[in-house]
């Protein structure tokens, strides 16, 4: 694969994050909600974050172990976030990944976009399982993985430090995993 796959679903369009996206990349990101929900995401949210994020996605893409797309409306090709894959190559399986702008919540996108970073997961990088973990706070995430047929496989009580403490003043967090194998996907799309 030499060129930064393309993918199309009913309404939306995922391909490669772009240095123009970055000043909806900051505002959307920027907001305690999104980071409050996600694992990775620094809050305040910079555009230094947002350039080091396109650069990991570059460098991902060149050692074909990370697909990071933009999330884009079809209808007028506008920036709503972003989801993925990081791939663990020597097991075969992938972390799935994603952030959706507040704006667009609650619509369905991010239902839609995993399942087309699923299908190409299972039928283009040929991987035999996909995982995703979520804060338990963020129960919609949950959600997102249910509709697209994920299976809860485990629960991890106060795993990790929350974003914003330290190991001198902890407040812990738990976290939910799913997952998909490639015949559990097979089974849902026969």
């Amino acid at each position: 694969m030499d060129q930064f796959p393309k993918l199309e679903t009913t309404r939306l369009i995922l391909d490669k994050v772009q240095l123009a996206d970055i000043p909806k990349i900051v505002s959307y990101a920027n907001n305690s909600k999104i980071t409050e929900n996600t694992r990775t995401l620094p809050y305040p949210y910079l555009e230094e974050d947002a350039v080091s994020w396109i650069h990991m996605i570059n460098q991902g893409f060149k050692n074909k172990d990370n697909f990071i797309f933009a999330l884009r409306k079809k209808l007028d090709d506008a920036f709503i976030g972003g989801i993925g894959l990081t791939l663990d190559v020597q097991n075969n399986r992938a972390e799935l990944g994603y952030w959706t702008a507040e704006p667009f919540w609650n619509k369905g996108y991010t239902t839609e976009g995993v399942k087309a970073i699923l299908s190409f997961g299972f039928e283009t990088l040929k991987l035999n399982k996909i995982i995703a973990i979520y804060l338990t706070a963020n129960e919609a995430s949950g959600k997102v993985m249910i509709k697209n047929g994920m299976v809860k496989e485990a629960e991890f009580i106060d795993h990790d430090i929350k974003r914003g403490h330290t190991i001198e003043d902890p407040v812990y967090v738990s976290l939910v995993q799913y997952r998909l194998t490639k015949t559990e996907y097979q089974s849902l799309n026969k």
